[in-house]
């Protein structure tokens, strides 16, 4: 498409004032005064009343598992454990009796019993066939016995490097899988699943848009990846490249840098909308599981302090080769503990060259003021969900106790010491509407940490699509991806946010069909 002036009533959250856009090919021209900007016989569109931002960008998103918690078993909202096994035995009756049974998004928290469910629980609805079913925050699922049989998980059998098999007081495998243990079940059950196909990917992500997103920074592992029980996400991906409705900057989640070498040849080949963006890796795991890495123990249970996942001989030569290969660094530290054990390899890569900017801590959900200091003296990303505060209110401050909680959620305290912020979902842990997450933004954990109402866009728009590798949103020359919102987001309050209505996404200049509803999102 050439040739186009689209036309509104300001231009908001841009390093550019006016109200109107010039396109080219797919690119920026000029942005500013539609006066000035008109001329020749190209074609013209208004949005009387519109507010034109850049693109909406979520820096940190599973587009597989949330294809997964939308199309099939979404154990969000249910209230307690009968509701949780109603659910699945339906689930299971309806698949064909070689599939396995994947369910996505069980919360424990919102249970009546406040436990998860164990594999004596799914045996009685699920006798015959393999049943997975993942927590909400994807770091720790439940199989029943049919799933610890066909991945060869007998009660004897280790424990992994960085994850564990619970058992009870007799030694006995509960089911309940914590980190890489759950790795260890989806690689075997998750190639049978059959719950996924590349054309619920597609309907899926079509909905997107809708939301105003433009690009994702998409989390996909060359194996089993968190949520979805698919055995080989990166494949599936591959498999709707050429399909996909929006930007996927893919984050690689892999073993050994060979793994990461081989995705990357593969994304760089596959062209379209996919990209290679660099590696994703952990270092520990969830609060909510009781596995985030913690300096002191856990206040509602003392003999936990979370799971230590990263290895640093591991991570640094996964690292090392993603720089090498053009690539950024992830990791994701949400305990105290883990961010330390990130902020240490960070500092040794800007040691050995690497620049801030190819760096990110994903989360950065609980640290320490020093480590503050340490991050923003490395230059690199904070990827932060604000999203988190709202579903971990009511249970967050009896996980850490009321000494911590100045220490979470630190957004304006990290924006002050220079630290670059990303937003982003973590979707499926959270809807993926980033207007939720630049009001969750706003409103803060506390008033102190709350964002200004610029700075929440900025985190879902110039600072996501830096943490993207993508150039300035609107800059002449830059893709023409951006959102008309029928109000500015920056004039409105926190509340009202979430209900600003979108008149249009344009992604490479392309206007997208909004017509293409984003799925119920459940819970």
């Amino acid at each position: 498409m050439t040739g186009r002036l689209i036309t509104a009533e300001r231009i908001v959250g841009a390093a550019v004032s006016g109200d109107a856009l010039r396109l080219d090919g797919g690119r920026v021209v000029a942005a500013g005064r539609a006066d000035q900007l008109r001329g020749g016989s190209i074609e013209e569109k208004s949005y009387p009343g519109g507010f034109i931002v850049p693109g909406l960008r979520d820096a940190h998103f599973h587009p597989l598992g949330y294809a997964a918690a939308v199309t099939g078993l979404n154990l969000a909202g249910a209230v307690d454990l009968e509701e949780v096994l109603a659910r699945t035995g339906q689930a299971g009756a309806a698949l064909p009796p070689d599939r396995t049974l994947v369910g996505s998004r069980l919360d424990d928290n919102s249970l009546a019993e406040r436990r998860l469910p164990d594999r004596s629980d799914l045996d009685r609805v699920a006798p015959d066939r393999p049943v997975l079913l993942y927590r909400v925050c994807g770091h720790v699922a439940v199989a029943n016995t049919a799933a610890l049989e066909a991945a060869g998980v007998a009660p004897d059998h280790p424990d992994p490097p960085g994850g564990t098999f619970d058992r009870d007081e007799d030694g006995r495998l509960t089911g309940i899988l914590r980190e890489t243990a759950v790795a260890v079940v989806a690689a075997v059950v998750g190639d049978r699943s059959g719950n996924l196909q590349p054309d619920q990917v597609l309907t899926a992500l079509a909905g997107l848009p809708a939301l105003g997103l433009t690009s994702l920074g998409a989390m996909v592992a060359v194996g089993p990846g968190l949520f979805c029980g698919v055995g080989h996400e990166l494949e599936l991906l591959l498999e709707v490249a050429d399909h996909l409705p929006l930007k996927l900057a893919v984050l690689v989640i892999a073993e050994r840098p060979e793994e990461l070498e081989w995705a990357a040849g593969r994304l760089d080949r596959a062209g379209g909308r996919v990209r290679f963006l660099g590696m994703k890796d952990f270092a520990d795991g969830s609060l909510g599981g009781w596995t985030a890495a913690l300096r002191q123990p856990y206040r509602d249970a003392s003999d936990r302090w979370g799971t230590v996942r990263l290895d640093p001989d591991r991570s640094g030569a996964l690292a090392r080769r993603s720089l090498e290969l053009g690539g950024k660094v992830a990791i994701h530290a949400i305990g105290d503990r883990a961010a330390g054990l990130v902020l240490d390899l960070f500092e040794r890569l800007r040691r050995e060259g690497a620049e801030g900017a190819d760096l990110r801590i994903e989360h950065a959900s609980l640290l320490a003021d020093a480590d503050v200091d340490r991050l923003a003296g490395t230059g690199a990303f904070a990827s932060i969900q604000p999203a988190f505060l709202a579903s971990e209110e009511d249970w967050v401050p009896r996980r850490l106790g009321s000494d911590r909680l100045g220490q979470l959620y630190r957004f304006a305290t990290m924006a002050a010491a220079g630290i670059p912020l990303a937003g982003g979902s973590d979707c499926p842990v959270e809807p993926p509407d980033p207007r939720l997450g630049m009001a969750a933004a706003r409103a803060g954990v506390s008033p102190a940490e709350a964002l200004t109402a610029e700075q929440a866009l900025a985190l879902f728009t110039a600072g996501a699509a830096a943490a993207l590798g993508e150039p300035e949103p609107l800059a002449p020359g830059s893709a023409a991806d951006f959102v008309v919102l029928d109000a500015d987001p920056t004039a409105v309050s926190a509340r009202r946010l979430t209900s600003i209505g979108i008149q249009a996404t344009w992604i490479d200049g392309i206007e997208s069909d909004l017509s293409i509803r984003p799925a119920p999102w459940g819970g």
